[in-house]
């Protein structure tokens, strides 16, 4: 069974917190541990995972970066009639009776919860429940993103740094916009390098100021993320986006969390050293982004605060949503005078 942490709220009542969020090193440092699993589908019809038309569903939360830089995948690659996708609600409930585990859950009609749907492939309940039907005796973390194959009822992945490259590539001759190549050749080795500091730093940056459960620890992760948001800022004050004049992978997973930024991590992680709309570029490139044909639809505002304000009682016992600050990312930006 899955080891969890249990809570006393200042209601008096018990909650046993998510092994996905309590992962903690002796130092009070937040550490996430790797993905389960992680087969590949192909664009070779002989592999056991080919890429075919309607074979595939992906499981998202509107909530989660992780997940919803998957989706923005199936948005700008042109993949949703190829492969389809579901959320689940953006507050985590009980998963099983028998146990107190709370994580990610669905919906029990379409109505529940505007964005989120049941499960209407396998009828499970929860995610934990689709990592059980994959596996007998997983005793891993039952996160979003999850690529499942309808024919062999499995998990296929759930890294969703590597499903993201699956849907740039192997599934182009099923793609609306197979030109589309966000993981170019001559750009590749850039782009891993920026996703490594972002990723550290940022992405995972600001769980690690969040999630930090020491004084010291946490000053380390805000410092540092800091420091990355300053390089961001820099380096978008010379170029359209954060790898050059092209949009690339980069940008997408940068972009999930700078959209919540000021409406979650500025407040409920703590990272209120400066806010995203301070940063000229970096607001600015955000809203760029924002704008590209497909990825506004990956954003529900309502199923991000929900999720992060109300799933964590250990840092938000009440579970009190803010009001604000409701940034219209729709509105002009002067990013493309950077395409000159």
């Amino acid at each position: 069974m899955q080891s969890t942490t249990s809570f006393i709220s200042p209601r008096n009542f018990k909650i046993t917190l998510s092994p996905a969020v309590r992962q903690m090193a002796d130092t009070g440092a937040f550490r996430r541990p790797p993905s389960a699993f992680r087969n590949f589908v192909s664009r070779d019809p002989a592999s056991t995972f080919p890429a075919e038309s309607g074979r595939y569903h992906l499981y998202i939360s509107y909530a989660c970066p992780w997940a919803t830089r998957c989706l923005a995948y199936l948005k700008v690659k042109g993949l949703e009639k190829a492969i389809s996708f579901s959320s689940v609600k953006p507050i985590w409930g009980r998963t099983k009776e028998t146990d107190d585990h709370m994580g990610w859950v669905f919906p029990t009609s379409s109505t529940e919860e505007p964005g989120a749907e049941p499960d209407h492939l396998n009828g499970a309940k929860s995610a934990r429940e689709l990592y059980e039907l994959a596996s007998t005796n997983y005793t891993g973390r039952y996160t979003v993103p999850i690529l499942w194959d309808k024919k062999v009822k499995t998990i296929v992945n759930n890294e969703s740094s590597e499903i993201i490259r699956m849907l740039n590539a192997e599934f182009n001759d099923i793609a609306e916009n197979p030109a589309l190549d966000l993981y170019p050749v001559h750009l590749q080795s850039q782009i891993d390098k920026v996703n490594e500091w972002v990723y550290d730093d940022i992405n995972n940056g600001v769980y690690k100021c969040g999630l930090a459960e020491k004084q010291e620890p946490y000053e380390e992760a805000a410092n540092k993320l800091y420091q990355a948001l300053d390089k961001c800022e820099d380096i978008l004050s010379k170029n359209r986006y954060i790898c050059g004049d092209s949009q690339t992978e980069a940008d997408i997973r940068l972009f999930a969390t700078l959209i919540r930024f000021d409406e979650v991590y500025a407040v409920h992680f703590k990272c209120n050293k400066k806010l995203l709309r301070e940063y000229p570029n970096l607001f600015n490139y955000t809203k760029d982004i924002f704008q590209i044909p497909g990825m506004s639809s990956t954003v529900i505002m309502k199923h991000i605060k929900d999720h992060y304000y109300g799933s964590h009682p250990f840092i938000n016992p009440f579970g009190i949503v803010p009001l604000g600050p409701h940034t219209d990312y729709s509105s002009p930006h002067d990013r493309e005078k950077m395409s000159s």
